[in-house]
């Protein structure tokens, strides 16, 4: 599926597989915002701009080794086709980790172009030469670029305007305030679980207790963060210390 850029917010992708687009993204939030014309994609595929017969669009890695690469010559006429490029991002493992605030930053940029990497990666030189900002979805490698650029898409859309309806829930969720977010809990207020033992909701989110329930929606971030991620949590308490 191919839609052309028709809305305020514009992803460009650049992939051997256009038809796993759009994919999740065409459901629930972002599915609803695309056929409001909140945000829009196209695709394109490399192998339209190859020029010999097979349509390569790799090759074998100088310096031998396993995989191939991906030719820098075949993705240059492919991103020269379709310019103004924006901000031009390579999904990589090698990249700089996609983060909350990095989301945040990227719904500032009405157009992103995301190139989606196969087999061995990308020749180095077409990164240099377009200035690719590599980002990374953590420690771990997918078999392609396409999966994570869906994710990095999917975070950036739930912040664009009127996709989330009610917008403070962006600023209580996990990263936000550099702390994870806290427990949540709905009816039944007790609930027996499938080994009979009865489990209840705190008492505090029952009480009605505006200020006893953000206090301890606070404190259970903080523990949470804490035991979690307390590389986090160390960064957290550097900025509330600066703060006082």
């Amino acid at each position: 599926m191919t839609l052309r850029h028709t809305a305020p917010f514009h992803a460009h992708i650049v992939t051997l597989f256009p038809e796993m687009f759009p994919g999740f993204l065409g459901q629930s939030l972002s599915g609803k915002a695309l056929e409001r014309g909140i945000w829009s994609f196209d695709t394109v595929n490399p192998r339209a701009y190859a020029t010999d017969l097979h349509k390569t669009v790799d090759d074998a890695p100088f310096g031998g080794g396993a995989g191939m690469v991906m030719k820098p010559d075949v993705l240059s006429k492919t991103l020269e086709a379709h310019k103004p490029l924006g901000r031009f991002i390579y999904m990589s493992p090698r990249g700089k980790p996609l983060t909350q605030a990095l989301v945040q930053e990227l719904t500032q940029a009405p157009r992103l172009t995301i190139l989606c990497g196969r087999y061995e990666g990308v020749d180095q030189r077409l990164l240099d030469a377009y200035g690719a900002e590599e980002i990374s979805l953590g420690d771990y490698v997918l078999s392609g670029g396409e999966q994570a650029a869906m994710i990095l898409l999917d975070a950036v859309i739930r912040l664009l305007p009127d996709v989330v309806g009610n917008m403070e829930t962006h600023s209580e969720e996990s990263f936000t305030r550099h702390l994870l977010e806290y427990p949540h809990y709905t009816r039944p207020a007790e609930w027996q679980d499938a080994e009979g033992v009865i489990r209840k909701v705190p008492e505090v989110l029952t009480s009605g207790h505006h200020a006893k329930v953000e206090a301890w929606r606070r404190a259970e971030s903080e523990r949470l963060t804490a035991e979690r991620r307390p590389d986090l949590f160390a960064k957290y308490l550097e900025i509330s210390k600066k703060s006082e």
